[in-house]
């Protein structure tokens, strides 16, 4: 890489100075735990100011009119500061991102993640590298959070080892993860989760009515391959040129691809069959109709089910072993103490994240607790609501105000639970399935991720470029995916107009209209 500024230098084009703008703005923006402390004291002020109003929105989860909670006062500052400790230590992607990467630690340093990289490289095209990644990044939502701790990270080590831009691997990675959140041909505990809310808003209307969990199945699998070729041209045609003069300064621990010995290639096969083993024995107690891994109901998907709760830990694991094998073959490991320095490795690398993520977990707190970000979405879905359009411009104006509302609420479930028993209703009574209302809410969800830094594993991606620029910023993280957000909403959106134009089934006991034929 040529030894040139940090920033973008691409300005012929009106998109590059645009993107170049957004980069400059945010990176001027104080550092992303000051900019959480910012937020939070905002919405104390602002929690101050409206709890002196009285609003008519209904909130669905009380089913009385919202309330904004004012912070300021001293019960809840006295709250605030019992509870700060417990806030931050039950953030819940702390724990996700700490655990799972003590065994990818463990995985990369022992030199596990390099060979296989090396082995991947070795049969796969370097102009197939995007969508293979993109791919990859899909396919993992069905470990829920996973993709954030693990393919992210990989991308990067994946475009540098292969000689292209680190950053552009990170950003493909982060748009299938993110951005294509609910693009997926692999059934999740995304799938129920939303169902259930759709369902109870749908019986508003029709108390009889059940909604089935794979109601979009067939339409989110079809956009896998949507996302796929949006996200590759993107990355290849658009986002990588924009990073050809970005010098690459990559820490000493990233992993580099060196040519593989005999011994580490046997080591490698050895450590993977550990890793299949570990799968199949996993398979093997799954198996059992009433396996104590399964949900009550004998479900695996589930969010209740016990396995779908241990993602995390089996992620651990199952990196942990072929990590422990491939060391001690390959001569990384000569005791258990380095087995432990590998973790600590993961661990020094973190120590940036952890201090955003105690600010980002007080901010994310102080929002859900002073029904701010409650009465936004209500009042955008009443007034949505009250301009009674067509059915096709509805559509497009959940999927727009979904989009908005993502960048004030990160949770999925806790958004569709906020604005579904509006939408559905609503739509129902102009003759619109539920099926297609959730369908509609998952596109708009889904493309705004990726440009809010309020998303909590957002932290966790900026830190994953500094490894190899060290000014990455929110900005740069910003200007690099709006692209993708801007091309996954337009794109996406149109797809599902044309989908359900063509009268392509959505999913599993699916419909159009409302009541269904």
């Amino acid at each position: 890489m040529p030894s040139t500024p940090n920033t973008p230098q691409n300005s012929g084009g009106f998109l590059d100075r645009f993107l170049n703008a957004i980069e400059k703005i945010g990176n001027k923006l104080p550092d992303p735990a000051i900019l959480f402390l910012v937020g939070m004291v905002a919405v104390w002020v602002l929690s101050a100011i409206l709890s002196n109003f009285t609003f008519s929105e209904i909130d669905p989860r009380s089913g009385s009119p919202v309330v904004i909670n004012n912070l300021l006062t001293g019960q809840q500052m006295a709250t605030f500061l019992a509870n700060m400790v417990k806030i931050f230590t039950g953030f819940a992607p702390l724990g996700i991102v700490l655990v799972a990467m003590l065994g990818v630690g463990v995985a990369e340093h022992s030199g596990y993640i390099n060979a296989g990289l090396k082995l991947l490289l070795n049969v796969t095209p370097r102009s197939l590298l995007t969508p293979v990644l993109i791919l990859v990044a899909i396919a993992s939502h069905t470990a829920t959070d996973a993709g954030y701790v693990l393919v992210i990270p990989l991308g990067g080590v994946i475009f540098y080892a292969a000689g292209r831009h680190p950053l552009a691997g990170i950003a493909a990675a982060f748009a299938g993860v993110s951005g294509g959140f609910s693009a997926n041909f692999i059934p999740s505990g995304i799938d129920p989760l939303l169902q259930g809310f759709t369902q109870s808003a749908a019986q508003i209307i029709n108390p009889a009515i059940e909604v089935n969990p794979l109601c979009n199945y067939y339409f989110t699998s079809a956009s896998s391959l949507l996302i796929i070729l949006v996200g590759w041209y993107l990355t290849d045609k658009v986002i990588e040129p924009r990073l050809k003069d970005t010098k690459v300064e990559a820490d000493d621990d990233v992993p580099t691809i060196d040519d593989l010995s005999a011994k580490e290639v046997k080591a490698f096969w050895l450590a993977t069959l550990g890793m299949v083993s570990g799968l199949i024995l996993l398979a093997v107690a799954l198996w059992p109709a009433d396996s104590p891994l399964r949900a009550a109901d004998g479900s695996i998907t589930a969010f209740s089910a016990p396995v779908m709760q241990a993602i995390v830990p089996l992620i651990f694991l199952l990196f942990l072993l072929p990590g422990v094998i491939y060391g001690y073959l390959a001569g990384t490991f000569k005791n258990s103490k380095d087995v432990i320095n590998t973790m600590s490795k993961a661990m020094n690398g973190m120590s940036y994240y952890i201090v955003m993520a105690f600010f980002c977990a007080l901010f994310i707190n102080a929002f859900g607790t002073s029904n701010v970000g409650a009465l936004l979405a209500l009042k955008g879905a009443a007034g949505l609501k009250a301009l009674a359009l067509p059915a096709q411009v509805t559509i497009v104006g959940i999927i727009l105000l979904s989009a908005f509302v993502n960048l004030l609420v990160g949770s999925a479930s806790a958004k569709w639970a906020l604005i579904g028993p509006i939408f559905v209703p609503m739509l129902m009574a102009l003759g619109i399935s539920p099926d297609l209302t959730q369908a509609a809410y998952r596109v708009g969800d889904s493309t705004s991720n990726i440009i809010t830094p309020l998303m909590p594993y957002f932290p966790l991606v900026v830190v994953f470029a500094q490894r190899y620029v060290k000014k990455t910023g929110i900005g740069t993280i910003v200007s690099i995916m709006v692209p993708y957000c801007v091309a996954f909403l337009i794109s996406w959106t149109l797809f599902l107009l044309i989908y359900w134009a063509l009268g392509l089934p959505l999913g599993l006991q699916s419909s159009y209209i409302y009541p269904a034929p």
